[in-house]
């Protein structure tokens, strides 16, 4: 039996009682007006379901009350029924938001018919809002350190765009999430998003993966085979670790990236397809290309608008909002117990390195909410799998795991002249006394690491 509820408007009491006793007879609850007036009164308390409105009512008419309905309560399907229909009315009420138009004398199975079938687009629709929230609460950068805040920004902006991206970071900060946030951000975001990991796919296969195949083109290739080029047809196609595809691979990809055109393995057809390309890799592509590893001139035109993630050693800030969102997220999606970290637990996270970045922090959260006793996360749990240890030997931890000399000297830097500000209560004169270097040069190496003092103190 349903559980839905109808909203009859019809100002003949014969429609009301007859349309009535059919849907309580389906199980609806039902709930009647005479007029569009007394409709709209009946809406301000109640939130039917349905709504099946006549069109010809005293005082205001169907399509001014449905009119009404679309403003107030827009989500409820409304079916519009006349004893002197024509197509100017029926065209009149769907333009004005109606789902469907009955005439009288009504069938009473098709009533029920269009009435069912109105209700389970409605379930739809609001599936499919319920999704989109889903996903745009999956796919965000979780952080407000000025870092995140930067990456933020170049994310809105290139959106807009369709221009190239190439998202640079170490693994596991979150390469692929800001690939997705660039396809949801931009004009495509109705069209595919297709990834492919470079680094995953053998070789000799990965011109067939992008491109596609012909049947026949070579041993095992039983069928065509569409590419993932031609899937992502007016919409996107991530390239994670493209710094690992090799040359030959390389070659054809610039040409495509040039005519818009390939080619499938076998085939000798040219297909023309509109897809925007977001590249990412872990490796300095510029030391690549000149160790002659990747080619020089699809560096430049993937380079077109570069995105750097920091690594979560240099935006401990942002621990605490992580772990508070991760702790969301597996109370909600896995339907573990809400479970509360104690400052010392988050004392701890904040000294260890990261070296595998926000998937390191990510496993670690889950397997504290999983394995810890109690209804509070303490120290003592986080020590006990190792993180305290490696948390006391961080520095030392961290320095190997850059990428090159230069970046662990910019990051002791930065953390240096930061705990000295801190030292001199962020006084830059005092500090540039404390460490023996000039005040204008202070000054410039604080603008260059975007050493920005806390708010509270401003």
């Amino acid at each position: 039996m349903s559980r839905y509820s109808v909203l009859i408007v019809d100002d003949e009491q014969g429609i009301r009682d007859t349309l009535s006793g059919i849907f309580e007879d389906e199980g609806y609850t039902v709930t009647t007006a005479g007029s569009g007036e007394e409709c709209m009164e009946t809406l301000a308390e109640n939130t039917p379901d349905i709504v099946l409105l006549d069109i010809w009512l005293p005082c205001m008419d169907g399509i001014e009350t449905l009119s009404r309905i679309k403003e107030t309560k827009p989500s409820i399907p409304v079916v519009m029924i006349s004893g002197h229909g024509n197509i100017e009315l029926a065209i009149k009420a769907t333009r004005t938001g109606a789902y469907d138009f009955l005439e009288k004398p009504l069938s009473l199975e098709k009533v029920l018919l269009v009435a069912n079938r109105a209700l389970q687009q409605k379930a739809l629709e609001q599936e499919n809002r319920e999704l989109k929230t889903t996903l745009s609460q999956k796919w965000q950068l979780i952080g407000s350190s000025p870092a995140m805040q930067q990456v933020n920004s170049q994310i809105a902006l290139a959106a807009a765009s369709s221009s190239r991206v190439l998202i640079l970071g170490e693994s596991g900060t979150g390469k692929e999430l800001v690939a997705r946030l660039l396809h949801e951000g931009s004009d495509r975001r109705n069209e595919p998003f297709v990834e492919l990991n470079c680094a995953a796919i053998p070789q000799e296969l990965i011109e067939s993966e992008l491109f596609g195949h012909e049947k026949g083109s070579f041993t095992g290739a039983v069928d065509r085979k569409t590419g993932q080029f031609e899937l992502a047809d007016r919409g996107t196609l991530f390239l994670d670790e493209i710094g690992d595809m090799t040359l030959q691979t390389q070659a054809k990809v610039l040409r495509i990236i040039e005519t818009q055109e390939f080619q499938r393995v076998g085939g000798s057809k040219n297909i023309k397809v509109d897809t925007r390309i977001v590249a990412a890799t872990n490796k300095d592509l510029a030391l690549e290309v000149k160790n002659n590893r990747f080619r020089e001139d699809l560096y430049f035109r993937l380079n077109v608008i570069p995105i750097k993630l920091p690594p979560l050693r240099e935006r401990k800030q942002d621990i605490q909002e992580l772990v508070n969102y991760f702790v969301e997220r597996f109370v909600s999606e896995n339907g573990l117990r809400p479970r509360k970290f104690s400052a010392e637990a988050l004392r701890i996270l904040a000294e260890h390195s990261w070296p595998g970045n926000i998937r390191e922090l990510r496993n670690v959260v889950e397997r504290l909410m999983i394995m810890s006793p109690g209804s509070a996360i303490e120290g003592s749990f986080v020590a006990d799998l190792g993180i305290a240890s490696k948390a006391r030997g961080a520095e030392q931890d961290g320095a190997y795991a850059y990428a090159s000399l230069k970046d662990a000297k910019d990051a002791f830097e930065k953390e240096y002249i930061t705990r000295k500000l801190i030292e001199n209560d962020w006084n830059v004169s005092k500090t540039s006394d404390a460490i023996g270097i000039e005040r204008s040069n202070l000054h410039k190496k604080i603008k260059a690491y975007d050493i920005i003092e806390p708010a509270g103190r401003q």
